[in-house]
């Protein structure tokens, strides 16, 4: 038996993304319409955000540990968050935790490793950029990385919050993503981190100035190969 994937949603497309990419491709390994049982818990976006727009992680992480508890007692064996930007609120849970964790960066920063990939550069939310949840994991890989210029990182930051997280996807917007990865490209990076669980609504390797990794789906992949061990 597959196990129970729990799911800690955050954001509704993102959360989306990944469970249904789960459910898509668990038929490659488990037959027609096959995959891994899995359950999800959402808390109003409107809740984390009132945590993170006055720097409290540890309420963002209080609100992460109350799904994983809600998802322990529906049976789930580990759990994944879809979310990039929460994932620094995980170290102030994992040790009351009631399941494990698969951490995000470290699946992307792993499939970097695998491609052979260097210098990353790292887009997502400014929250997500200007924290330790990715140079952490990309440094202790050997790794390098760069980041968008500030006001570049506002306007991709505005463009999560007010049209990805909704499902508008803007013609406009996927030519402010080009134009900013095309500037990771110019200074050295040979892939790019969708490091919002939104972006790859908007970008892929198709649209993509650089290769992209892609967090949402490549998190999905790595819980459900867990699961089906």
């Amino acid at each position: 038996m597959p196990q129970h994937i729990g799911i800690v949603a955050c954001s509704s497309e993102g959360a989306a993304l990944c469970y249904r990419t789960i459910c898509a491709e668990g038929a490659e390994h488990l037959g027609p319409h096959g995959h891994p049982e899995i359950t999800m818990h959402t808390p109003p976006l409107s809740d984390y955000m009132k945590c993170i727009d006055r720097d409290d992680w540890q309420g963002v992480g209080d609100l992460m540990l109350r799904s994983a508890e809600k998802l322990a007692g529906a049976g789930a064996d580990f759990v994944i968050c879809p979310d990039n930007t929460i994932h620094q609120a995980l170290p102030f849970i994992l040790d009351r935790s009631p399941l494990p964790w698969l951490h995000i960066a470290e699946v992307v920063v792993d499939e970097a490793v695998k491609r052979g990939y260097c210098k990353l550069g790292l887009t997502g939310t400014r929250w997500l950029v200007d924290s330790e949840v990715y140079p952490e994991k990309i440094h202790a890989r050997g790794l390098d990385y760069v980041q968008p210029e500030p006001e570049q990182l506002e306007e991709i930051s505005r463009i999560i919050m007010n049209e990805l997280t909704y499902g508008i996807c803007k013609p406009e917007a996927l030519g402010t993503f080009q134009k900013v990865i095309q500037g990771l490209k110019d200074r050295g990076c040979d892939a790019v981190v969708l490091g919002c669980t939104e972006i790859p609504l908007l970008v892929d390797d198709d649209t993509s100035p650089l290769p992209t990794l892609d967090s949402t789906r490549l998190l999905a992949r790595t819980a459900l190969m867990k699961a089906i061990g």
